[in-house]
């Protein structure tokens, strides 16, 4: 079974040989740089590279920005969340340097149409409509133009839904995804950052329009947020959502009740990495944890983030070896 085989299978709540043993989300810079101290080779490429001499399972993607190198930073933009844009005239300005063509080239899509046919399981990552205001406004700004500028953030949006319609063309040509994300972020362990009514009326009539064009395809759409996504499931449910990441055991993710309330939800992530620096012990009775909702399908278990630097190369090669073993034991036929 090839490693697309095995993740569509584990996707759609059959039953494959075992279950992926994949990265999603690869590993911090701080990360490698311990690991390379401590014996990984330097300089493989990152993130398939490193990937491949782990013995991980094959999951190629491509992250699809709405800017492009060409959009500049505005003028007052400090510190630790830039952003471009303070009004609509400052959008009018930068317009010319987003939602590119050009971001998606025909040379990364003929490499992704060839791993996917050598047997690689594929997905590509689009901005979201809580995202990509936030990455233009900034973060506080952001919030604030729900209120101060409602038909600047509807015109965003507008713009950002028919770039990813026309990137979801493009993709299609070439290859079938065999899930994606849209990127949002938009909980922290506290819960949801917006209303129930600004999300009815700001961000899910653009999802409406965009995950059935996901779905007709046999891409499987997944949200991927990190904090506590518990009341966004629900709401991303209802507009067609079909799957999440990366469910944040720290933020209170519990995937054991949120497969209770949403019985066909898909599941990607779940495996608490404050764990991984702590042993073997500490390790598998996470897999414990993990282990009854792996045996239901449509979840397919890895880090819930990136890996920490806190975790050595000798702890995170035997949290592969747990997750290999897991992996087998979910798909056993007597449990």
């Amino acid at each position: 079974m090839t490693e697309r085989e095995r993740f569509q299978q584990a996707l759609h709540f059959r039953r494959p040989d075992r279950l992926p043993v994949v990265e999603w989300a690869t590993w911090w810079d701080l990360t490698i740089k311990r690991w390379e101290k401590e014996g990984l080779p330097e300089g493989l490429p990152y993130p398939d590279g490193i990937s491949d001499y782990l013995g991980l399972d094959r999951l190629r993607q491509v992250w699809i920005n709405a800017t492009s190198a060409a959009t500049p930073l505005h003028p007052e933009s400090r510190g630790v969340y830039p952003f471009v844009i303070r009004d609509e005239a400052d959008y009018e300005a930068v317009l010319p340097t987003l939602y590119s063509d050009e971001v998606l080239t025909r040379e990364t899509l003929e490499r992704m149409k060839k791993e996917q046919s050598e047997g690689a399981a594929t997905w590509i990552t689009l901005e979201g409509f809580f995202w990509f205001p936030r990455r233009l406004l900034g973060v506080e700004a952001h919030m604030y133009a729900f209120y101060d500028q409602p038909e600047l953030i509807r015109r965003i949006n507008g713009d950002l839904l028919a770039y990813n319609k026309r990137v979801l063309e493009r993709v299609y040509d070439y290859f079938t995804p065999d899930f994606m994300t849209v990127a949002e972020d938009m909980s922290y362990n506290h819960g949801v950052m917006c209303s129930k009514k600004l999300f009815d009326s700001f961000i899910g009539p653009y999802y409406r329009r965009l995950t059935p064009l996901i779905r007709e395809r046999g891409t499987v759409p997944f949200v991927d947020s990190d904090g506590d996504i518990t009341d966004l499931v629900g709401w991303m449910e209802e507009v067609g959502v079909e799957g999440f990441l990366p469910l944040e055991r720290m933020a209170g993710v519990d995937v054991a009740s949120l497969r209770k309330q949403h019985p066909r939800l898909r599941l990607l992530g779940a495996f608490d990495k404050t764990v991984m620096e702590k042993g073997e012990e500490a390790m598998r009775a996470e897999f414990e944890r993990l282990l009854p909702v792996m045996r239901q399908g449509g979840f397919v278990p890895a880090v819930d983030h990136q890996t920490p630097p806190q975790c050595s190369l000798e702890n995170y090669m035997i949290y592969k070896k747990l997750l290999c073993e897991y992996a087998l034991r979910a798909v056993e036929q007597s449990v």
